[in-house]
């Protein structure tokens, strides 16, 4: 058994809850603070706002509990050795639902975990359970039949994002130190967004993944990515060394008054709220203070970003939206809509509209190809732009957290994570404080393709000058 040490007596939990999953790892392997203590905390704070945030979807608090007596009886087993955590639910994780929100998987559970969640474990994290997300992880609110609807902790009336939008909230609320997201169109950077908190969509094939549903066609993994959301941008480089198996470039040897920014305040076709605006600005000032160079150059190809992506991700397919949302056998979608209108369909609004996006794509192959060839062009393009010195700020979405429904007016407004995907780009999601109503803001950092640790070290660095999450006050618990 592990010999008792020094520990604090009266640990503040509110004050544990506001720790990067370093520093408590550290507490935790310096025996200052029990893992029962760290992992009581997170529980507490995740018993006392879940009820209105419906973020984790199935709990494992007892199993925790175990596991964090466990970690106190034991030498430290890895660098995370017993700090808690939470998974979304498209992970497979042994013993957990893994339904993705699809109702014809509601039954089923996990045999095994998925390499990035056996990863975590093995390095000693303590999962809490497991987040909402939307329905087959394809689209930007976390709604779904099985599981309901997540709501913003900074403004319940409003979206936490998707599709690892559970996981967005949860952190955001205090009750989990980081969770394990994934990425195809703006599902770690969205979420994040929203809810105020650090996200990265690494480069495309940083980190596998195996074990997630729906599971991407070949051309598809391309643009899929695997990557944590945390509340302190401490933990982004650890934790990413443990999903990906090895180690990254280390930020600290990034200079960034050697750093050539390019600030591009929109993609010229959806208008961006002015508050992101004057945020987005203000941190191109803040690198120009540290010697960063600052450009703003014109991309013209960029208002097209989601003709691009979804020309892209098509490229290649071999299942259809239609047959994920059947769990294989491809759903009648006229059906489904006159269903829905009744209220007796087993899919949402924005699965069904993808559903038939998909067919109206399919009817116009010219226009497809000129996409892809274009997406072709504008990577290239970005790629020399950017070259090995450059970082893009770039908006992360039209708005700050809109209301439950509104992303559907237009639903076109995510065009400018989905882009950045398709060109299969570093992006580090970065919180910049909160607007005049308490909403989170926030913009993406953006490198050439395996410069993760550009947009790294400039999330670091704006955390120091901006101040990173702020601890929401419009939920109980705090």
């Amino acid at each position: 058994r592990r010999p008792p040490g020094r520990r604090h007596r009266g640990v503040n939990p509110g004050y544990l809850r506001t720790l990067s999953a370093q520093r408590l790892a550290a507490l935790v392997r310096d025996r200052a603070v029990t893992s029962r203590a760290i992992v009581e905390a997170h529980i507490a704070q995740a018993r006392a706002v879940n009820g209105t945030l419906n973020a984790i979807v199935e709990d494992r608090y007892a199993a925790a509990l175990e596991e964090a007596d466990r970690a106190d009886a034991t030498d430290p087993q890895g660098p995370l050795h017993g700090v808690p955590c939470t998974i979304k639910e498209s992970f497979a994780f042994a013993g957990m639902p893994w339904s993705a929100g699809l109702t014809r998987r509601r039954e089923v559970r996990a045999t095994e975990d998925a390499v990035t969640v056996g990863r975590l474990r093995a390095a000693g994290a303590i999962p809490l359970g497991v987040t909402n997300v939307s329905e087959a992880c394809m689209w930007l609110e976390s709604n779904n039949p099985v599981y309901g609807r997540s709501r913003n902790p900074y403004d319940p009336s409003r979206i936490v994002g998707g599709s690892s939008g559970g996981e967005g909230a949860i952190v955001a609320s205090g009750a989990s130190p980081f969770g394990l997201g994934s990425d195809v169109g703006g599902s770690i950077r969205l979420p994040a967004f929203f809810n105020g908190v650090f996200g990265h969509k690494g480069s495309s094939g940083l980190v596998p993944n195996e074990g997630q549903h729906p599971e991407p066609d070949a051309n598809g993994q391309r643009f899929l990515s695997t990557g944590p959301l945390c509340r302190r941008a401490e933990d982004l480089v650890p934790l990413l060394e443990i999903l990906r198996g090895g180690a990254l470039p280390d930020p600290a040897t990034v200079r960034l008054d050697e750093l050539v920014v390019y600030d591009v305040p929109e993609d010229g076709v959806t208008p961006v709220h002015p508050a992101l605006r004057r945020a987005q600005h203000d941190v191109a000032e803040a690198l120009r203070a540290a010697g960063a160079e600052i450009r703003r150059p014109q991309i013209p190809a960029l208002r097209h970003g989601i003709e691009i992506w979804s020309a892209m991700m098509s490229e290649g397919n071999t299942k259809t939206f239609a047959e994920v949302l059947g769990a294989g056998e491809a759903i009648p979608v006229g059906r489904e809509l006159l269903r829905l209108l009744v209220g007796r369909s087993d899919h949402t609004i924005p699965a069904l509209g993808l559903a038939v996006l998909e067919k109206v794509a399919d009817a116009m192959p010219g226009r497809v190809a000129q996409m892809r060839a274009l997406g072709d062009e504008l990577r290239e393009e970005l790629t020399a732009l950017l070259g090995d010195g450059g970082v893009m700020l770039y908006p992360t979405y039209a708005e700050p957290a809109p209301r439950h429904g509104m992303p559907l007016l237009p639903p076109t407004r995510w065009a400018y994570t989905a882009l950045i995907n398709a060109m299969e780009l570093p992006a580090t999601q970065v919180p910049l404080g909160l607007d005049a109503r308490g909403l989170p803001l926030g913009v993406q950092v953006i490198a050439r393709h395996g410069n993760d640790a550009l947009t790294l070290a400039t999330a670091l660095h704006l955390e120091r000058v901006f101040g990173g999450w702020v601890p929401p006050k419009a939920v109980a618990g705090r």
